[in-house]
C-alpha cells in the first residue's frame, strides 16, 4: 500500500526531471537537444554534430523542425568514427571528445566550448544564446539571426575576407560583409586564442554592433557659427572657391548610391565643384564614437582639427573608410569635410554610431539579416595553421595551381587587339623579363555582344593562332575575363532566357550600361546548377577548345548594377533558384566558380584548372580559385590598405590572393601616355614599390588602366625604379623551388602562403596590431614600403627568435623595432634566424628548365627544416600521390646539413641534381649572390646524405 500511495509522486517526479532535462537524442555523430521551456526568440533545439576531436558543427532553430537545407560552403558531414561521450547533468549536456568539450545549458541553449583541462575557449554570451526574429521574405518564412560570444579583452580577431579599411585586428570594430567591388566578405573568424568560427549563412552579414548607421544628424549637429540645426555646407567651384553656387544648413551627408545622385542641388557642377561641410558636433553621451564613411572623389576629414582622413577614389568605384574619436556629452566638437567629387558620378556617405552598448562590452557578435537556422563550425587548434586546416577540412582543400600561376603575369585595362598582346609578350622576351602569363581583360568581344564568349574578329583575326603562338613560341600562358553578364537578345542571352536561367529585373528597368549609347543586359542566375553546365558550355566552345589557361572571372558580387542601393542589388538577383536574393546575396562568387572548376575538370581531366574571381566566398578554394583585391586606386594610402587586406583574406582560410600592382585606377595627373614632371617621379615610385611588395604575395601580377602598365612602359631600362622591378620579377623566379614547395603545402599540409605574424609569433603579443608586416612562408619576413619619398621604414622583429637581412647577411636579434634601411631599389626583407631558402635557376618561365641545380642559403643559430616539394606542375597527378618531398635539416648543436632521402616520385622527376650550399652566421654575414661560389656542393640521387658546414 505504502508503495502504491508514492508510485503517483514517483511519477510526477519523473515527469518534472523530464520536462525540466529536455529531450536529448544522441545521434551516430552527435546530439540533438530539445529544450524544454524555450525563452522568446530562442532556439527550442541545438544540435551538436562532431566532425571531428576539435571541430563541432552547432546548429539551432526556434521552430519544432530544424532546416535541413544543403550547405554550399562545407563539404564535410559529422563522422560518427570520432570517438565521443555525453552526459547529462546540473541542467546541462556536456559532449566530449578527446580534444574538447561542448556544454549545452537546457535552460536557454547556450553553448560553451572548453579544453581538457576545462578552461574556457569560447562560449555563447550569456545570458542567451542566439536570437532569431521572424522575417517573410518573398513568401519564404525565414529569420534574422544574432549570436554573441564572450570575448576576453586580451583577445585578437582576424579573417573575415577583404574588408579594404585598412584594419588588421577586429577587437572592438565593426565589419560589414557586404560583397561589392574590392570588399570580399568571407564569414570565417581566426582568434589568437587558437579558434575559428565559420558562420555558415550567404546573406548580408555584420560583425560586432549591428546596430543600423544613424544619419549624422542624430548628434547634435551646430554650424560653423555654432548656431543649432546642422553643419554649413559650402557648394563651391574647386577651382575657385570663392565662387559659391549654394550654402545652408545640411543635418546629413548621405550620397551613398545613385539613387542619392538626386539630391545633389541641381545648381552644382560635381565635375568642376567642391563640397565642404563644417561645424561642430555634440553627443548625447561619452565615449569612444564610431564613424563609417562610403567616399570616392577626394575626400578629407578632420576631428578637433585632425586629420583623420585623406583619400581619393575613382568616381564610379567608392570605398569604405572607417575612423573612431572620442566625444564627450554637451562638449561640441569641431568636424571638418572636404569632398571633390571630380566626375559627375561620384559617392560620399558620413554614418555614425555611439559608444558600443554595454550589452556588447567584451563581446563580439556576428548578425545576419536572413536564414533557416542558426549554423556555425567551431574549430578548435593548437595553432593558427591548424585552425586553419580546420576550416579547409570543413570546406574542402585547396587545389593546387599549375606552376606557372606562381610566376610572373602580366595585364592592363586593356589590350585592345591580338597584336598588342602578342608585341607585348614578344618584348618581355627581348629584353628578358620573366613571365609567364598574359592576360586578356573584358571587351575583346563586339561592342555589341557582350556575353557572347567570342573574339572580335575584326580585332583579334585569329585567336586559336594567337595562344598557340603564345604557347609554343613564347611559352607563355593566356588568361581571359569571362563575365556572367549578357546583352539582350543575343544568342547566349536567348539560351539561358528561354530556360528561365536569368535575373530580369535589370531588363525590365530597361538599364543600360556604359559602353557606347549603352545596353541592356543582366546576369545568369549561377545558383542554377543546370545554368552553370551551360555557362561553362559556351565557354567551353568559344573559348577552351581554342587554348585559354585560365579564367578571369570579373564582377562576380555579382555587378548586375554598379553603385544600385543594397535593397536594389537584392532586387537585380531576386530570386535565385535556391530562394530569396536576401538569403543568397554573398554566395553568387562560390556558385560561379564551382562551375567552371567542375566543368574544365571533366572535359580536360589533365589540365588543372586555375580560375582568378573579384569576389569569394568560404569554400571557394576548392574550385581552384584565386582572388584579387577589386578595382583599387593608384595611391601609396591604398597600396597600405593592400598589407592588412591581403593578410587577413589568408587568415580567413584562403591562400590565393593578388593585387593589382600600381593599382587599378589612377589619378587625372597620371591619365596620360607619359606622366611628366613631379607625377612622373611619383608614378614611377608608386609602382616600384608596389612591384616590390607584389613580387611577395601569394600571386604576382601587374594590372591597370592607362598609363600601360608593363615595366618598360613605366620607365625606361636605365632607371633605378625600372632596374628594382627587374630585380624583383628575377628574383621572385629564383626562388620558384621555395614558392612551390609551400604552394604544394597548402594543399598537402592546410598551409597558407601570406601569413599574418600572429600565425608564427602568437606568444609575441606585440604582433597581433602589426598590419604592415607578414610572412611569406617559413622563413621570409616581409616589410612593404608604403610611403611616397620613404628611404627607411620601421619594422618590427618579432622575439624569442633572431633576424638576418636578406641581402647582406647581417644579424640582428628580435624583439625590438628597427628603422630598417629602403632606398628606392630595396625593399626590406630579412630571414628569420634557423631557415633554409632553397633558390633555384635564372628562369625566364616556370617551365624553362628543371631546378637541377638549387642553391641552399642555411640562416644558422637554430635548427632549421625544410621540405623541398615538386611534382608535375600542370595536372592533377598530385591528387593521386604523384609528388616527391626531400627533406632538409640543419642541425645547430652538430653543424650539420642533412639532406634526405626522396620520399615519392613522380613521372619526369629528375633523378639527380647538385645542391650548392651557403651557411650564413651570426659571425660571418654572407648577402644574397647567385655568382659567389658555394661553402659545398652536393651531388643528390635521392639517397641521403650529410654534410658539416
Amino acid at each position: 500500500m505504502i508503495r502504491k500511495r508514492f508510485l503517483p509522486v514517483m511519477l510526477c517526479m519523473l515527469i518534472m526531471y523530464a520536462c525540466q532535462a529536455g529531450n536529448v537524442e544522441r545521434l551516430k555523430d552527435g546530439l540533438l537537444i530539445h529544450l524544454p521551456t524555450p525563452i522568446n526568440n530562442g532556439p527550442r533545439q541545438v544540435k551538436l554534430q562532431v566532425v571531428t576531436d576539435k571541430i563541432i558543427h552547432v546548429s539551432a532553430g526556434p521552430g519544432e523542425n530544424m532546416a535541413t537545407t544543403p550547405s554550399l560552403m562545407a563539404v564535410v558531414t559529422g563522422s560518427p568514427e570520432v570517438d565521443w561521450t555525453s552526459e547529462e547533468k546540473n541542467g546541462e549536456v556536456i559532449l566530449k571528445t578527446n580534444a574538447l568539450t561542448a556544454t549545452v545549458s537546457l535552460g536557454t541553449g547556450q553553448v560553451v566550448f572548453r579544453d581538457m583541462a576545462g578552461n574556457i575557449i569560447l562560449q555563447e554570451a550569456a545570458p542567451n544564446g542566439p536570437v532569431f526574429t521572424p522575417v517573410t521574405i518573398d513568401g519564404k518564412n525565414l529569420y534574422r539571426i544574432r549570436q554573441a560570444f564572450a570575448s576576453p579583452a586580451d583577445e585578437a580577431l582576424y579573417g573575415l575576407g577583404q574588408p579594404q579599411t585598412g584594419v588588421m585586428n577586429y577587437k572592438d570594430q565593426d565589419v560589414d560583409l557586404t560583397q561589392y567591388n574590392s570588399i570580399a566578405a568571407v564569414p570565417f573568424l581566426l582568434s589568437s586564442r587558437h579558434y575559428g568560427i565559420l558562420w555558415d549563412n550567404y546573406s548580408i552579414t555584420r560583425f560586432g554592433d549591428d546596430r543600423p548607421y544613424a544619419q549624422l544628424g542624430d548628434l547634435t549637429l551646430y554650424d560653423k557659427d555654432r548656431q543649432p540645426g546642422g553643419l554649413t555646407a559650402t557648394y563651391t567651384s574647386a577651382q575657385q572657391p570663392d565662387n559659391i553656387y549654394l550654402q545652408r544648413q545640411e543635418q546629413q551627408i548621405d550620397y551613398a548610391f545613385l539613387p542619392d545622385m538626386k539630391k545633389i542641388p541641381t545648381a552644382f557642377p560635381m565635375d568642376k565643384g567642391k563640397v565642404t561641410w563644417e561645424g561642430f558636433i555634440s553627443p548625447k553621451e561619452d565615449g569612444m564614437h564610431k564613424f563609417f564613411m562610403t567616399t570616392s572623389g577626394y575626400i578629407k576629414v578632420w576631428v578637433d582639427g585632425t586629420l583623420v582622413l585623406d583619400k581619393w577614389r575613382e568616381g564610379w568605384n567608392p570605398g569604405p573608410s572607417v575612423f573612431q574619436h572620442l566625444l564627450h556629452k554637451g562638449r561640441q566638437h569641431a568636424l571638418k569635410i572636404e569632398w571633390i567629387p571630380e566626375s559627375n558620378q561620384a559617392f560620399v556617405s558620413l554614418k555614425w554610431l555611439s559608444p558600443t552598448p554595454e550589452a556588447l562590452h567584451n563581446k563580439w557578435m556576428l548578425s545576419s539579416e536572413a536564414g533557416e537556422k542558426l549554423d556555425y563550425y567551431f574549430v578548435y587548434g593548437s595553432n593558427a595553421d591548424e585552425v586553419i586546416g580546420g576550416y579547409r577540412q570543413i570546406t574542402g582543400r585547396a587545389t593546387l595551381l599549375p606552376r606557372w600561376a606562381m610566376g610572373f603575369w602580366q595585364s592592363r585595362e586593356r589590350y585592345k587587339t591580338q597584336q598588342e598582346i602578342e608585341q607585348t609578350v614578344a618584348e618581355f622576351r627581348k629584353r628578358q623579363i620573366p613571365l609567364d602569363n598574359i592576360v586578356l581583360d573584358w571587351s575583346y568581344w563586339k561592342q555589341d555582344a557582350w556575353g557572347s564568349q567570342q573574339f572580335d574578329p575584326a580585332r583579334f583575326p585569329d585567336p586559336a593562332g594567337m595562344i598557340s603562338k603564345l604557347h609554343q613560341q613564347y611559352h607563355a600562358h593566356f588568361m581571359i575575363s569571362v563575365w556572367p553578364k549578357f546583352y539582350e537578345g543575343i544568342p547566349n542571352y536567348e539560351l539561358f532566357d528561354k530556360k528561365g536561367w536569368l535575373y530580369k529585373q535589370n531588363i525590365k528597368d530597361r538599364q543600360k550600361d556604359w559602353i557606347a549609347q549603352g545596353y541592356v543586359s543582366t546576369f545568369y542566375d549561377a545558383y542554377n546548377a543546370d545554368a552553370r553546365k551551360l555557362f561553362w558550355q559556351l565557354i567551353n566552345k568559344n573559348l577552351f577548345s581554342k587554348g585559354v589557361d585560365a579564367w578571369w572571372l570579373d564582377a562576380t558580387e555579382p555587378d548586375v548594377l554598379s553603385n544600385a542601393s543594397i535593397e536594389h542589388r537584392k532586387a537585380l538577383m531576386n530570386p535565385t533558384a535556391l530562394g530569396p536574393a536576401d538569403q543568397y546575396f554573398n554566395g553568387y562568387a562560390l556558385a560561379n566558380a564551382s562551375g567552371i572548376y567542375e566543368g574544365q575538370r571533366q572535359a580536360n581531366p589533365d589540365q588543372r584548372v586555375f580560375i582568378l574571381t573579384r569576389s569569394a566566398y568560404a569554400g571557394i578554394q576548392r574550385y581552384a580559385a584565386a582572388t584579387w583585391s577589386g578595382d583599387i586606386a593608384a595611391r601609396f594610402d591604398e597600396l597600405a590598405r593592400q598589407i592588412p587586406a591581403g593578410i587577413n583574406f589568408s587568415l580567413s582560410g584562403l591562400p590565393w590572393w593578388t593585387t593589382d600592382i600600381g593599382g587599378f585606377y589612377v589619378e587625372d595627373k597620371y591619365d596620360q601616355p607619359a606622366p611628366q614632371g613631379a607625377a612622373q617621379k611619383e608614378w614611377r615610385e608608386l609602382n616600384t614599390r608596389w612591384f616590390q611588395y607584389g613580387a611577395f604575395c601569394p600571386l604576382f601580377r601587374s594590372h591597370g588602366q592607362f598609363p600601360y602598365r608593363e615595366m618598360f612602359n613605366i620607365a625606361p631600362d636605365n632607371s633605378p625604379e625600372y632596374k628594382s622591378m627587374l630585380y624583383y620579377d628575377q628574383l621572385r623566379y629564383r626562388l620558384m623551388p621555395y614558392i612551390y614547395s609551400i604552394a604544394g603545402a597548402t594543399y598537402h599540409k592546410g598551409y597558407t602562403v601570406m601569413r599574418g605574424l600572429v600565425m608564427d609569433f602568437g606568444a609575441d603579443t606585440a604582433v597581433r596590431n602589426i598590419k604592415d608586416q607578414y610572412m611569406f612562408g617559413p622563413a621570409l619576413l616581409v616589410n612593404p614600403v608604403y610611403t611616397y619619398e620613404a628611404r627607411s621604414r620601421n619594422l618590427y622583429l618579432p622575439a624569442n627568435t633572431g633576424w638576418y637581412d636578406l641581402y647582406t647577411g647581417a644579424y640582428t636579434a628580435g624583439g625590438q623595432t628597427i628603422s630598417a634601411n629602403a632606398p628606392l631599389e630595396r625593399m626590406p626583407l630579412y630571414v628569420k634566424e634557423g631557415s633554409i631558402l632553397p633558390f633555384g635557376p635564372a628562369l625566364q618561365y616556370t617551365g624553362q628548365r628543371a631546378a637541377d641545380t638549387i642553391t641552399l642559403y642555411v640562416y644558422t643559430g637554430k635548427d632549421a627544416q625544410f621540405s623541398l616539394y615538386e611534382d608535375e606542375g600542370l595536372n592533377y597527378n598530385y591528387e593521386k600521390g604523384q609528388f616527391s618531398n626531400i627533406p632538409l635539416h640543419y642541425n645547430e648543436a652538430a653543424k650539420t646539413l642533412s639532406i634526405g632521402k626522396r620520399e615519392g616520385s613522380f613521372p619526369g622527376m629528375l633523378q639527380q641534381r647538385a645542391f650548392r650550399i651557403v651557411k650564413i652566421s651570426r659571425e660571418k654575414a654572407t648577402g644574397l649572390d647567385f655568382n659567389q661560389p658555394a661553402g659545398k656542393t652536393v651531388a643528390y640521387n635521392g639517397e641521403e646524405q650529410t654534410v658539416t658546414l
